[in-house]
């Protein structure tokens, strides 16, 4: 028999203490070397989208991936080639926390979208804003203080 699956995420993190350092000149850039990473580790991905202080994965992750791991490489790659294409001079690093949900995926075209339009959404919902709702959305209990 074979194997078939559908483990479709949004994962979501920022820039170390929300700085606006992910300026849009090097967004692409980024994106197509997590894209890399993605495929690298046999993840489809569907959209990555953001703004200046954080960004949204949409993905499929293969079964054999652990996802903590996968976050961790991504952080720890795209911090490497930041520094090394400077396509981000003031970044100063991930924030240690990030968001993972699975979802169904009937919400793909859905999350999709929401990637594609982070800059217009931000133009009316604060990042912080964005990330409480995400939590409260799937029953996260969280304390404030703790958050970004």
């Amino acid at each position: 028999m074979s194997t078939y699956t559908q483990i479709f995420f949004q994962i979501v993190f920022g820039t170390k203490n929300n700085e606006r350092t992910l300026i849009e000149s090097g967004q692409e850039n980024l994106y197509k070397y997590i894209w890399g990473i993605l495929k690298n580790r046999k993840c489809h991905l569907y959209r990555i989208g953001g703004v200046e202080d954080h960004l949204h994965i949409i993905t499929h992750v293969h079964p054999t991936v652990a996802v903590a791991y996968l976050i961790k490489d991504i952080k720890i790659a795209s911090s490497v080639y930041i520094k090394a294409e400077n396509i981000f001079p003031d970044f100063n690093g991930w924030q240690d926390g990030y968001v993972a949900f699975t979802y169904s995926i009937s919400a793909k075209d859905n999350l999709i979208e929401y990637a594609k339009n982070q800059k217009e959404h931000h133009q009316k919902v604060s990042f912080s804003d964005e990330y409480i709702s995400i939590l409260k959305e799937h029953g996260i209990e969280f304390n404030e203080k703790y958050l970004l």
